[in-house]
């Protein structure tokens, strides 16, 4: 999937590449999903051609109608009951999200398999959540329902009606614009929900309960009476920790998609899941490798000096996965530049493939060293193509999902980080990895795989000794983090930018507490952070959510990824 088009690609634990989506689900819910949790146009399709061929429809006309139809619900039957929250038992509650716009051709099986649904399984086992725009014109600052009555009709034409409008505004809905939609929706107006702007993604639940969101989905599944009161105590203390911090961490993303951040959306929640822990304000540097090039410095040297001086104006650096060759040489000299330079770097995927590159190029004069991924030819492969990878059929053949990484090395970062463990399971997906015919030669000029696979042949985790932290992976640790548990190696590269590492290697544990926000009656917030040795008050002036360019962790068009589709 393109990352211009789709976002990120999110991994599961079974290997599952999915929408970025079930991400947001899996870290708000803290749940993990399976690649069943994924429901697409091609999967259903390729069930039913399946049952065809095997005979199962006895020779008859295989239609969108029942059989599409059926081939949805019976997946969605299937799904519902599979237990993902680690207890034991189906869930009391299955929810579905329906992508897209009403009236898309491509949704409408789907619309109808759900209108086929809910009169099956009768009132007071389906809800329906319809979320729509209201949009507020700039001139007069009124906001529109025409956009929302217009697809409730839609939505009415084609069998379903919403029980609850969810409505995305910039602003809090007036009260005259929710009886004119209650009036020409037929939704009451207490089931209608402003879904505002916000200071920080994390205010939504919140703002969901003070509107008594939840009463009214219980109410229409009859499930007021064994429902209890949402316990929201530590992510309202979360919510209001984000909004108060003031003392910023700034890191340099340095990557291909640096023009739609949704291309590295997990990663960029790992990071601000660590900064909060750490008390620190996030804010990201949005370095394209390419102006790091040296042609860049010849075509284009405004963009090069820019880009530059953001690498090197930065607390850490962090070089996310990727793949083909472009802006692959901006990216060694990233780490080229943070390894010289004692910068915290954290490399992942390819991140760590390019840091051994120019390992070996730098420091082991190596100066043909390559991966096969950019130079099949190179004299030096020390990172190739893994055997039991396909190179005909790209789509599922990498290396997918949940793997062990077994530590080497019991004295380093990485395995303190972790809270001293003997292994660690993270998510995987990539094609190549480091020649491990080079592993002793790259061993001896100081570099050292901390982690490997369960062979001892495939390397995982890099560090270097001697470096304040630099460290790099092969798996992908920002789709398991969550916020009130931080990744590991996110809350390393955090804590080494602002101060604070070695501290949190002597307790890697405390980043996991609740957190208790203490925010003073003027709302400056002031946490005891000791920096270097000497306690620090922040108590700076809040800084904007968009500052030349740079992006703050607390902006709110996050809003877009888990809000924008049905419900």
């Amino acid at each position: 999937m393109s990352p211009f088009e789709h976002g990120e690609v999110f991994v599961l634990d079974d290997g599952g590449e999915v929408d970025l989506d079930l991400g947001n689900y899996e870290r708000f819910l803290d749940i993990k999903l399976t690649c069943d949790n994924n429901i697409t146009t091609g999967k259903i399709y390729q069930s039913v051609i399946d049952k065809e061929r095997r005979g199962d429809y006895l020779g008859k006309t295989v239609q969108v109608v029942p059989h599409i139809t059926d081939a949805i619900q019976e997946w969605i039957e299937h799904v519902a009951v599979i237990p993902v929250d680690g207890k034991e038992g189906p869930a009391d509650v299955c929810v579905i999200e329906l992508g897209g716009t009403i009236g898309d051709i491509e949704s409408m099986p789907f619309i109808e398999a759900l209108g086929q649904f809910s009169y099956r399984v009768g009132p007071g086992n389906f809800c329906l959540v319809h979320v729509s725009l209201v949009p507020v014109l700039n001139v007069v600052g009124e906001q529109k329902t025409k956009p929302t009555q217009h697809s409730v009709r839609g939505l009415r034409g084609l069998g379903l009606t919403p029980n609850i409008l969810a409505c995305r505004s910039a602003k809090v809905l007036e009260e005259n614009v929710k009886e004119k939609l209650s009036q020409f929706c037929h939704v009451p107006a207490a089931n209608i929900i402003t879904l505002n702007d916000v200071t920080n993604i994390w205010h939504i639940p919140l703002l969901l309960r003070d509107q008594k969101a939840h009463e009214a989905i219980l109410k229409v599944l009859n499930l007021q009476r064994v429902a209890r009161e949402p316990k929201l105590e530590e992510w309202m203390n979360r919510a209001k920790l984000c909004d108060a911090l003031h003392d910023p961490v700034r890191i340099a993303m340095v990557g291909k998609y640096t023009g739609l951040s949704d291309s590295y959306l997990s990663v960029l929640k790992a990071l601000l899941h660590a900064s909060v822990a750490c008390r620190k304000k996030l804010v990201v540097d949005w370095v394209p490798s390419t102006d790091l090039e040296e042609n860049t410095a010849k075509e284009a040297p405004d963009a090069y000096n820019a880009a530059w001086n953001l690498l090197k104006g930065a607390d850490g650096i962090l070089v996310p996965g990727g793949f083909g060759d472009r802006g692959v040489q901006g990216k060694i000299l990233a780490a080229k530049y943070a390894r010289e330079n004692n910068v915290p770097y954290l490399g992942i995927c390819l991140g760590m493939q390019i840091a051994v590159i120019d390992f070996a190029r730098s420091v082991m004069n190596l100066w043909d060293a390559n991966s096969t991924e950019f130079d099949p030819d190179t004299r030096t492969p020390c990172v190739v193509f893994m055997p039991e990878g396909s190179k005909t059929h790209m789509g599922g053949t990498m290396r997918l999902g949940s793997r062990r990484t077994y530590f080497h090395v019991t004295d380093c970062k990485s395995v303190k980080l972790y809270g001293n463990v003997s292994y660690v399971d993270e998510r995987h997906r990539h094609r190549y990895e480091v020649n491990p015919d080079m592993v002793a030669e790259f061993e001896s000029a100081g570099l050292a795989f901390v982690g490997k696979d369960e062979t001892g042949k495939r390397m995982e985790i890099i560090e270097l000794p001697a470096h304040p932290y630099f460290v790099g992976v092969q798996f992908h640790p920002e789709f398991k983090s969550r916020p009130g548990q931080p990744s590991a190696l996110f809350s390393g590269l955090i804590a080494a930018s602002c101060g604070q590492l070695d501290a949190l290697l002597q307790n890697p544990s405390h980043l996991n507490k609740p957190i208790k926000a203490k925010i003073s009656s003027n709302g400056v917030f002031s946490p005891k952070v000791y920096q270097n040795g000497h306690q620090k008050g922040h108590t700076h002036k809040p800084a904007n959510n968009l500052v030349n360019g740079n992006y703050y962790s607390n902006d709110w068009f996050h809003l877009r990824s888990p809000l924008r589709r049905e419900v």
